[in-house]
């Protein structure tokens, strides 16, 4: 299935779309291809923003899409594999039965399937500022991805 098609698809059911996800079987490729889009992605929904800033401030709108760049592109990607070891130990800690390679797609693939509404919030971000509207689609992809995250961490830590 395409992308896309299993976004939408996390959307209606998560458990669901991410247990077909899972029964796809163990590929790493996979597993750092969605987490490299994800994070690209996101460095995509922080332009409208950086250019905001860059005009607001007078700074020069390069320098500041290169450290959103190094940040998003090499730094994140080190943080989510470290959160999702993290979070296979605590679910081991309360009888999790399953693989590290589970948390790991459950955390990525939420970060992807969450990502319309980070653009969301970057186009809010950039074209009206700071406010209430920015804040609520900002809890609002908060709480999408922590329902995903969590859903699909859930059904990885079932087991077989």
């Amino acid at each position: 299935m395409p992308a896309t098609t299993d976004i939408v698809a996390t959307y209606k059911g998560p458990r669901r779309a991410f247990a077909r996800i899972l029964g796809a079987g163990q590929r790493e490729d996979r597993a750092i291809m969605i987490l490299m889009v994800g994070c690209t992605i996101a460095f995509v929904a922080r332009w409208p923003a950086l250019a905001r800033q860059a005009h607001l401030e007078g700074v020069e709108l390069n320098m500041l899409l290169g450290g959103t760049l190094m940040a998003w592109l090499f730094i994140a990607p080190l943080v989510f594999y470290a959160l999702a070891a993290l979070s296979h130990l605590i679910a081991k800690l309360v009888r999790g039965q399953g693989d590290w390679y589970g948390a790991r797609i459950a955390l990525f693939w939420s970060f992807l399937a969450a990502s319309p509404l980070l653009l969301l919030n970057g186009l809010i971000e950039g074209f009206v500022g700071p406010g209430p509207g920015l804040q609520i689609v900002g809890f609002l992809w908060f709480a999408v991805f922590m329902w995903f995250w969590l859903s699909g961490l859930i059904e990885a830590e079932r087991g077989n």
